[in-house]
């Protein structure tokens, strides 16, 4: 009788990513099949706030650390994250086969509620409508939320919608952003039982 050949295990979906610039030194570490734990040091507390919300919601294990060019203001920072934490997930999903490729996912918070959708498709996009009612929230400039997105998709490849439906408080606003983005990414890195080894694409390829 032949044996019954072991189950073989998933390939881990890890990756380090780092970027060093004149204006910035990033390093971005990335588990996807994680568990939510996160550590995070980019001298923005906010950010790191927001970040945290990924990892947290996106049972992505992330260790960020990043020095930038805080005297001048956050924007280097944290555009560069972005396009760090792009790359990364971009380095750890590799060819995409088997997953579910598509995520969407509502949050509120309070009276603010957003949603997001993303498409893991290979082809960089972000259409973001959140018309925050503060320009800062803290220490952190609002604007530069789109710039971490931005940097993102332009560095992960995905197709990425991002509304606030609603919201009076711009701390809810950019909570409900950055916890829907987390559950939309979470569900479209999410592996398919249906569709193991396999591109989701008639193309055949992402």
């Amino acid at each position: 009788m032949t044996p019954t050949p072991l189950p073989t295990s998933a390939p881990q979906r890890i990756a380090e990513v780092s970027r060093n610039t004149a204006e910035t030194r990033i390093t971005v570490r990335v588990n996807l099949d994680g568990t939510g734990q996160a550590k995070l040091h980019t001298g923005i507390g906010f950010f790191d706030h927001m970040l945290d919300q990924i990892a947290r919601h996106g049972m992505i294990d992330l260790d960020i650390h990043a020095e930038g060019d805080l005297h001048i203001d956050g924007h280097h920072t944290v555009e560069d994250v972005g396009i760090a934490f792009g790359q990364a997930v971009h380095k750890a999903v590799g060819s995409k086969q088997g997953i579910c490729r598509y995520g969407h996912a509502y949050v509120p918070l309070d009276e603010a509620l957003s949603r997001v959708v993303i498409d893991l498709s290979g082809r960089p996009g972000l259409i973001m409508n959140v018309p925050f009612k503060s320009g800062m929230i803290g220490t952190f400039d609002s604007q530069l939320a789109h710039e971490f997105f931005q940097g993102f998709v332009n560095h992960a490849f995905v197709t990425l919608h991002i509304d606030n439906l609603r919201g009076e408080n711009a701390h809810h606003q950019a909570e409900t952003v950055f916890k829907a983005f987390a559950r939309a990414l979470r569900a479209a890195l999410t592996p398919d039982p249906r569709a193991a080894g396999t591109i989701p694409s008639t193309k055949g390829s992402l």
